[in-house]
Formats: structure tokens, sequence, C-alpha cells
């Protein structure tokens, strides 16, 4: 591998045709009209840095292909000629990451407001023979591949791709034609070695060298270019028909893939604005099942009213620039599983939040599984599903204390969505949509109108106020509400309402007794004395 490498370098190896490598084409800016304003200043900021210091820099691709389009990428890359020690050290807070693609992450800006900008090194294009071989995976040869540069599987998977290389080699290791473009935004240059820009011209999405050997490379690709086919449709591209024919055979090949990178994947499918037109593209090409467990099961019940409701209101946010988070769009899609099973612990006689909670357990452990970032996806989901049963409870001040939690906002927009798809009741919805804009005083008008409709209810019914037996604190079995035998969602007209549960809290419920207290026997006068 070493002496091949050599051989390149000082242009011997007449076996290796230069044409593989393309035809370095320069395009100034009178022929592509790229728009400098749509150019992030902080991706301008890391390229003019980096050739500032003496490296080369370019902006590279998809934003490059965005920019021809005239769109504003969502994100920018950067590739150059330093390594990731070099780019490290030109930036104050900069960060190394990854070991199968070593890259450097440049961050500006801190908390949700931080900006990340993706530099990667130029790397070299190497044949899979020259690579060392593993019979294992990521996983199970994980210490014999620290050592190592360059590595692949028993299937042609590369494990190990951190050679560096020309320019030219780096643009022929990516994926896509109209991914292989680089732009120099000091010279306003875009440099193409694949005819990029033709197939941007032609709305063709076009796979770089052999797409069955690039597929086996790096099963990803697959995911890649479903995603590029769905985000690119509404423009008339098309995938290239011998960039497509392999798709079903090799998606196999995924089986073998971290769990945890195919669910980093997953999440860019759904989370990029074309979620519905990705479910679309895998079905048409054969992918709806085979993919990845849960992306299976998301294709699965797209359709369901809720999940597509989802699907739906994350398209619109992206569209929107707004922020999106993987939480919010699984708890939909898992929402019945956890009911399901909420109910099979409530017909168990299991307490009402203690099955809840061992239900959303049980859901999560068998279909998101250990993934990274775990602990926090499931913090979220947790929080907007326990919160659901309390968006019933309109009396007394449950409603205002609701309020007050961190995540209201995501969990009212799930009882929303549940209300469109009629779950719950759509007038439940506007209710908690017009409470939430309200001023303090209009919240406490429309918390008395709830109380007076419940009164009234109460009194149609023949029921009249509930009497509340004041219970000892000290005696907890006793104050366990009566909604915990059933597994629906308590209402206002339930006994464990707002109002029922300050009675019983406080051991003066309206319309009790007086409580008894027991008379303590005085000892009598002839009885004999106690014992010493």
């Amino acid at each position: 591998m070493i002496k091949n490498f050599v051989k390149r370098l000082m242009g011997k190896g007449s076996e290796t045709p230069k044409t593989q490598f393309g035809q370095e084409k320069r395009i100034p800016f009178k022929d592509h009209r790229i728009d400098p304003s749509l150019i992030d200043e902080r991706a301008h900021d890391v390229v003019r840095t980096l050739q500032e210091r003496g490296f080369i820099a370019y902006v590279v691709g998809g934003a490059v292909r965005d920019l021809l389009l005239g769109l504003r990428p969502k994100d920018f890359d950067v590739a150059t000629n330093a390594t990731p020690e070099q780019v490290k050290a030109c930036f104050r807070r900069a960060f190394i990451i990854g070991r199968r693609f070593r890259i450097v992450h440049v961050v500006y800006g801190r908390g949700r407001e931080h900006e990340v900008i993706e530099v990667s090194t130029f790397r070299a294009f190497l044949e899979s023979a020259d690579a060392k071989q593993f019979t294992g995976n990521e996983k199970t040869s994980r210490h014999a591949l620290a050592q190592v540069s360059h590595a692949v599987d028993a299937s042609g998977r590369v494990l190990r791709d951190n050679v560096w290389g020309p320019i030219e080699e780096d643009a022929t290791r990516r994926d896509f034609t109209v991914n292989a473009m680089y732009y120099d935004p000091q010279t306003q240059e875009v440099v193409d070695f694949h005819k990029g820009i033709q197939d941007a011209k032609k709305h063709v999405i076009r796979m770089i060298g052999d797409p069955a050997v690039r597929y086996r490379e790096d099963p990803i690709r697959i995911i890649r270019a479903i995603r590029f086919a769905a985000k690119l449709a509404p423009l008339g591209f098309k995938l290239e028909a011998k960039t497509a024919s392999p798709l079903k055979k090799m998606a196999q090949l995924l089986q073998d893939v971290p769990p945890s990178r195919m669910f980093d994947e997953m999440l860019k499918l759904l989370q990029t604005g074309h979620a519905l037109a990705s479910i679309e593209q895998l079905k048409f090409h054969g992918l709806a099942t085979g993919v990845y467990p849960l992306l299976d099961l998301i294709v699965s019940r797209a359709q369901d009213p809720l999940v597509h409701q989802a699907l739906l209101d994350t398209d619109r946010r992206v569209q929107e620039m707004k922020p999106v988070v993987p939480s919010f769009l699984l708890a939909c899609v898992l929402w019945s599983d956890v009911r399901d099973a909420w109910s099979a612990r409530m017909n168990q006689r299991q307490p009402l939040f203690p099955a809840l909670q061992d239900a959303i357990d049980e859901v999560f452990d068998s279909r998101i599984g250990e993934v990274s970032g775990r602990g926090k996806l499931g913090a979220d989901m947790r929080e907007i599903w326990s919160m659901q049963p309390r968006f019933e409870k309109r009396l007394g001040h449950s409603p205002l204390g609701l309020l007050e939690q961190p995540r209201f906002r995501a969990a009212f927009d799930f009882m929303r969505l549940r209300a469109m798809s009629h779950e719950v009741d759509p007038a439940l919805g506007e209710w908690w949509e017009s409470f939430s804009l309200a001023d303090q005083s209009e919240r406490e008008r429309m918390l008395e109108v709830v109380r007076l409709e419940h009164q009234s209810a109460q009194a149609s019914s023949g029921k009249g106020p509930r009497r509340v037996r004041a219970t000892p604190a000290s005696n907890p079995k006793e104050t366990r509400p009566a909604a915990e035998s059933s597994p629906s969602i308590p209402s206002e007209s339930s006994p464990t309402s707002s109002h029922a549960s300050e009675g019983t809290q406080s051991g003066e419920g309206e319309g009790a007794p007086a409580r008894r207290r027991r008379r303590r026997r005085s000892p009598r006068s002839d009885s004999p004395p106690a014992s010493q």
C-alpha cells in the first residue's frame, strides 16, 4: 500500500490512469453567478483564516450545489489541505472528532445559538485492495483499528479513511458529482473535477465511479442517495438509472453499520424538510423495509393520523427556518406503543403514573436501544408523554402550574397534534392555546368558567359536590386516586380533579363531617398497679 502511494506521489505507476481523478476545471463568477450574499460569514471566515495561514481551503459539497441552484445552504462544510491538528491550531474553539473520518468542528457562538463549521482534510483515493483487511466491524475491531489509517472489512466497507492526499483525489472519493465541487469565496471560483456543473444543469444525481463499489465502501451512501433524491425532486432532479439500480440489492449491507450512525442518518433523512418525500422515495426504490428497524416503523406508520401530522409539522418548521428536535417526532411515532403498554399495565391494576413510566421504559428500550444522546433524548420524550394527562385537568391551579414546566411548549404541540388527529377533543387544544397566550386576568376568568361548567355538569347529573373523607397524612394508602383503576386520562369530572385533590390533601373536603376523636379510657382506680 505504501509503495503504491509513493509511486502516485512521484508520478510513477502507469497502471493507474490519471483520468480516473477527473479533469480540473475552474469556472469563474461570470459563468456560475453564485450570489455571495448566500454564503455564511462564519464559513467564509474559516476559509479566509486557513488561507491566511498558507493553506488551501474551499467551501465544499452540498453547499456548493445549493449555491449553484440559487438556494441558501443550511450547512456549510470546508475542505483543506491542512491536517486536523493544523486546523485545530488555527481557531480558538475547534475540536477534532471521529475515528473513521477525522474531522474538525469549528464552533461559533454559544448555547442554542451556536453554529458549527465542519472542516475536513483532503483525502487520498486508495483502492480497497491496498487497505488493511479486518474480519470484524468497527465495534469488534476497535482496539486493532486505533493505529490504522486505512482499513476495510470483509465486504469492502471502509472502516478507516485517514490518509491525506491532493484535492483531485479528494474529489474522486466523494459520492455524487453534484456534491464534489469546491468554491473559493475569496476568488469566487468553482473547481469541478467530475462534470458536476453539467449534471446540475441536467438535474441528474450521478455517483462518481462504479455505484455498486461505492455503496459497498460506505453503505450509508444508500441513505444519502434517497435523501438527495427527495430534497432535489421539487427542482426536477432524479437519480441516474445506473446509480439507482443497485439500491435495493445493496440494502443488506446496512445491517453492518453501527446503530448510532444509522440513527443519525435516519434523523438527517427526516429532519431536513423533506421527511414525507424521503418516505416516498424509500417506497419507490423498494426500501420500505430492511433499512433500519426504527425507520421501517416510521415508514409503516407514515399514514397514521398523528404520525402524518408530525411529519408535516416537521417539514413545515424546517421550511420556516424554525428548530426541530428528534424527541418530538419520535414521541409522536412511538406514542401508540406507549399508550398500549400503559393500558396493559393499568389493566393489571398498576397505579396510573408508575404504569406510564414503566411503559415508556419498555418502549424506549425495544424501539430505540443504545444510541448516541440516548439520555437527553429519553428525558425529553418522557416529559412530553408524562405531561399529557395533565392537559385534561383544568380545575384549580393545575393549569397554571403546567404552564411553568420547561417542556410545556413541546408537550402542548404534541397534544395539539393529538387533537388535530381527533385522539382528543379539538376544543381542548383550542382552550390551551388561548390559555397559554392570555394575560393573568384572562386566565383567571377562563379557569372560573371551567369551574362553573364543572359545577353545572355535576348538578345536572344529580351528583352534587363530592364528599371527601378526610384522611390522616400518615396513611398514604387511603389517599390513592380513584382514577388509577383506569388507563384513560383523567378529566375534570373525575374524582381526581384538582378540587377533589386539594380537599383530600388538606384534610377538609367540602361538606365532609367533622372528625370524631376517640376518647381514651381512664384506668380504673381499683386496677392493680403496673409492675416495676
